[in-house]
């Protein structure tokens, strides 16, 4: 412990500039389609990742497919991608990585960063994941500063569209976990401190129904009513909670179009689900199916089903408990108790662990009432992380800590 612990004390050092770069970039709006503010914040990321000497590459990616409110598909274009990368030719590779975008619009009230006490600042994406951002550059320092980093090699990416389910960077971070060994990923922590071990599953679908408009006074049986059959799919995919253990099913807005004397031609429906287990997509989707031919099935009536699982579930492989062990011992030598727990939440960690690579994905601030106004940060995390990673980085290099073995590809 001698050998690393005034690398691990520079990091104490750093705290107040800690602090600066979680407000300053927590002000700066960075919403998943805010490619201004995207921009700005990349720009202020890659500056400060400079002191670290790797390869610097930013990547444009390519646009985000969306269903509008009249059910056609449109284009939306998403921020630029940044890779880092050191000692590639290192026989231990190390992926880390966090995005940069938030939950909160341009025009949302909740914009500015406040320290509430010496223990707390409040602000938006400052949890989820600015703080993590800020944890990964100081521990990376730290680590670069040590005796140790001849055996370990490392690439870091930082997207701006994970809030969104990463759309566009999901091939590059495909093709990043093929060459590494395992991924530290800074989403933060549970409120408690705990670190996240299994995630649930993510997806998002449209339902599209059209039918046939008419006068709702003079001809009203000519119509075919989109609402109508809308409603019709709702209640029966809100019935697949109750028949298929282990999946969420969320409609989370309902839309159509036309005037109170017009039967409406046109139904929108957008729905969130969450799986437990990787076979609960099959199950989920062939019960979807089953509804839109339902509706496929009557009268004038159109429906199209658009969308998909977008993180399959996190399930914890031997690799990543490895990880998650090694992390445990080297909090215990830091004084400090951890632990880990399943959560309902998605991240990126999905990905890269459902491509085989052991990732524990929760290494950022601890704080919490994320994607809300009341978004906290707990001050002491920063540094407490920090350290975290750079021992477990400084032990690996070392050689005290050896390289999980990678999952099959799921």
């Amino acid at each position: 412990m001698a050998a690393v612990t005034p690398f691990l004390t520079s990091i104490d050092g750093k705290h107040d500039e800690m602090c600066r770069l979680v407000t300053d970039w927590g002000n700066i709006n960075s919403h998943s389609y805010n490619l201004h503010g995207l921009e700005e914040l990349r720009l202020q990321v890659a500056r400060s990742f400079e002191t670290l000497e790797g390869e610097i590459r930013d990547i444009p990616l390519q646009p985000h497919a969306v269903i509008n409110a009249k059910g056609e598909q449109n284009d939306v274009p998403l921020g630029r991608m940044l890779l880092i990368r050191k000692r590639p030719e290192a026989p231990i590779q190390v992926l880390l990585g966090i995005h940069i975008d938030t939950v909160y619009p341009k025009d949302h009230p909740f914009q500015a960063v406040v320290q509430v006490d010496a223990r707390k600042f409040r602000g938006p994406g400052i949890t989820d994941a600015k703080g993590g951002l800020v944890i990964l550059l100081k521990a990376l320092e730290a680590f670069e500063q040590s005796p140790f980093t001849h055996n370990v090699g490392w690439e870091v990416f930082v997207n701006p569209d994970e809030e969104i389910g990463s759309p566009g960077s999901r091939p590059i971070l495909m093709e990043c976990t093929q060459r590494h060994h395992l991924g530290l990923l800074f989403e933060s922590c549970l409120p408690n401190g705990s670190l996240v071990g299994a995630r649930r599953g993510t997806g998002e679908y449209t339902i599209v129904v059209r039918g046939r408009a008419a006068h709702v006074g003079r001809n009203p049986e000519e119509g075919r009513n989109a609402i109508h059959a809308l409603a019709r799919f709702i209640m029966e995919i809100g019935e697949l909670e109750h028949d298929l253990k282990g999946v969420t099913v969320n409609i989370a807005q309902v839309s159509g179009n036309g005037a109170v004397n017009v039967v409406p031609d046109l139904g929108v429906g957008r729905i969130g689900v969450r799986i437990t287990h990787p076979d609960d997509r099959q199950r989920l989707e062939e019960r979807l199916g089953q509804a839109v031919s339902h509706l496929n099935a009557l009268d004038g009536i159109g429906a199209a089903l658009h969308g998909s699982i977008r993180r399959p579930p996190k399930v914890l492989d031997r690799g990543t408990v490895h990880v998650l062990e090694s992390l445990r011992h080297c909090a215990g030598m830091l004084g400090v108790a951890l632990d880990w727990r399943p959560t309902g939440g998605a991240s990126d960690g999905n990905l890269l662990a459902n491509a085989g690579l052991p990732t524990v994905d929760s290494l950022g601030a601890r704080g919490g009432n994320i994607h809300s106004a009341d978004e906290y940060l707990e001050i002491d995390s920063l540094t407490e992380r920090a350290k975290l990673v750079a021992l477990y980085l400084m032990k690996l290099g070392a050689g005290e800590i050896r390289v999980p073995g990678r999952s099959t590809a799921s």
